[in-house]
């Protein structure tokens, strides 16, 4: 993240407004909500993940215990719990909040 100076880019009218509110400080300026992207969508974590746990529920189908899988995964069986109760869960678009 870079830092560019406000009176460099905003109107003088928008730095007298914001000197009202701070002055000499550095603030940070979010992006727009339309240009967020989601938490690892630029590393394919997300789609890591996604497989991964798939995996784990497939395998618990199966019968792998989850002691099992938290030996295999190398994650602990509270974590294995919580990803077979997310992955069983339907996806929100399918969910019905009657």
């Amino acid at each position: 993240m870079s830092y560019r100076r406000a009176d460099e880019i905003l109107p003088e009218n928008i730095l007298e407004i914001l000197q009202t509110y701070v002055s000499g400080e550095a603030i940070y300026v979010p992006k727009k909500k339309e240009c967020r992207r989601r938490w690892g969508s630029s590393t394919g974590v997300n789609e890591t993940l996604r497989v991964r746990n798939e995996q784990i529920l497939e395998q618990h189908r199966n019968g792998t215990s989850t002691k099992e899988l938290a030996l295999q995964y190398y994650l602990t069986e509270k974590s294995i719990q919580r990803i077979l109760r997310e992955m069983k869960k339907p996806p929100i678009e399918q969910r019905s909040f009657d």
